[in-house]
């Protein structure tokens, strides 16, 4: 199963790819919409870890096409800010599996990769 990271963060997407790899994932990270979207339509991808807010593009917009691509694939969508804490996300997007901090501990998000990812079809 492939993870997709969508985050804009170099550093943060790195950290979590780094430790998803550590535990046997195989990881593929990029900062946004056009580049998530060409991965989606290359690969069979079992998670997506989403930063609701991307520098490049929409998140929602990478949501929707993975639904599209894979109907039954989880986003875990991660975010340093306060939007959608009223857990409104769930239902703009019906692929949402999990609305964390971007400061949730890497071991507590392979868990949730874990949990929800399907095995590759």
């Amino acid at each position: 199963m492939i993870v997709l990271i969508v985050e804009s963060n170099r550093d943060l997407g790195w950290l979590w790819k780094r430790h998803l790899e550590r535990q046997g994932h195989q990881v593929v990270h990029v900062k946004g919409q056009e580049e998530a979207i060409e991965i989606l339509r290359q690969n069979v991808v079992g998670v997506i870890i989403l930063d609701v807010v991307l520098e490049e593009g929409s998140a929602f917009a990478v949501s929707d096409f993975a639904s599209y691509r894979f109907p039954d694939i989880k986003v875990i969508f991660v975010t340093n800010t306060t939007f959608f804490s009223d857990g409104s996300i769930f239902q703009l997007a019906p692929n949402a599996c999990a609305y964390l901090q971007s400061r949730t501990p890497p071991e507590d998000l392979t868990m949730m990769v874990e949990h929800y990812g399907a095995p590759a079809r």
